[in-house]
C-alpha cells in the first residue's frame, strides 16, 4: 500500500459513496440548480480538505453548501459564507485574495488548511449521526498528516463537537484499525468506540479556547448568512478570531 499523503487521502474522499442519502442529495442539487446557476457544471462529489500542507492553523466547517462547494468543488467557495470568510482570511494574511468564486480562481492559503466534519452537502445542513461517523476518519487522517498543525478553529458548534470527536479518535489508538476497515470496505461501527473526549467537555462559544493534547482549539461562530445577516457574527468578530488563531499558532 502506498504511504499516506494528503493527495492520496483527497482522492479517496472524492470517490466516497458511503452515505446513500448524501449521494442522492448532492446529485439532486446538481441536477436541479437554482436559476442563477443554470448551465453550470456541478462538482457533486465529496470535498477534500485544501490549503497549505505545512499549515499551523486548521479551519473546520460543518459541510459543503449544496450550491456552494458542491457546485464549485472547493470548501467555502462560491457562496456567501465563503465571501465573508475569505475576506477575513485575506485581511489576516492567510489568503492571497479576498474572494473565491470557483476552484480555478487562483486562491491559495498560507499557513492555513480548511476541512469539514462532513464532506458532502447534507439536506438542510443537518447530517445524520451515522453520516458524521462515516466522514470523521477523513478529518482524523488530515490531523495526522498536518504535522505542523498547532491551532484548530471549528466554525460553529457542530464543527466544535466534530473536532473534539476527531481528536479523541486520534488519541485513542483506535482510528488506524477503523480506517483499515474502511479501506477494506467493512462495516466497522464508526459511531462507537471513538475514544474519550476531554472531561469536562469544553463548551463552544465565540473565542472560546481549550487545550486538547498539543492543539489549541479556538471557537468561532460560523460565517453563515443566518449569523452574518443578523449581526451575530460581524467582520470585526471574525477578524478577532482569525487574529487570535495566528497568535496561538506563533505566526505573529
Amino acid at each position: 500500500m502506498a504511504p499516506e499523503s494528503l493527495s492520496r487521502l483527497s482522492a479517496e474522499v472524492v470517490a466516497c459513496r458511503r452515505c446513500p442519502r448524501l449521494v442522492e442529495w448532492r446529485e439532486e442539487a446538481a441536477a436541479h440548480p437554482p436559476a442563477r446557476f443554470n448551465g453550470q457544471h456541478y462538482w457533486a462529489r465529496p470535498l477534500p480538505g485544501w490549503g497549505d500542507p505545512n499549515a499551523r492553523v486548521l479551519l473546520v466547517g460543518l459541510a459543503p453548501a449544496a450550491h456552494g462547494g458542491n457546485r464549485t468543488g472547493r470548501l467555502f467557495t462560491g457562496d456567501r459564507s465563503g465571501d465573508f470568510l475569505f475576506a477575513s482570511l485575506h485581511r489576516a494574511g492567510f489568503a492571497n485574495q479576498p474572494t473565491s468564486t470557483d476552484a480555478s480562481d487562483g486562491l491559495s492559503a498560507r499557513g492555513l488548511y480548511i476541512a469539514a466534519v462532513v464532506r458532502c452537502a447534507p439536506p438542510g445542513n443537518k447530517p445524520l449521526p451515522e453520516e458524521r461517523g462515516n466522514c470523521l476518519p477523513y478529518l482524523v487522517r488530515e490531523l495526522r498528516l498536518l504535522t505542523q498543525l498547532r491551532v484548530i478553529v471549528p466554525l460553529g458548534a457542530y464543527a466544535w463537537s466534530g473536532t473534539l470527536a476527531a481528536l479523541a479518535r486520534l488519541d485513542s489508538g483506535l482510528d488506524a484499525g477503523l480506517d483499515a476497515g474502511l479501506d477494506a470496505g467493512l462495516d466497522v461501527g464508526l459511531n462507537v468506540g471513538l475514544g474519550a473526549e476531554p472531561n469536562p467537555r469544553p463548551a463552544f462559544g465565540h473565542l472560546a479556547e481549550a487545550a486538547v493534547g498539543r492543539y489549541a482549539i479556538l471557537g468561532s461562530y460560523h460565517p453563515s448568512q443566518q449569523n452574518t445577516f443578523t449581526g451575530r457574527l460581524t467582520p470585526a468578530m471574525l477578524d478577532a478570531a482569525v487574529a487570535r488563531a495566528r497568535e496561538l499558532a506563533g505566526l505573529d
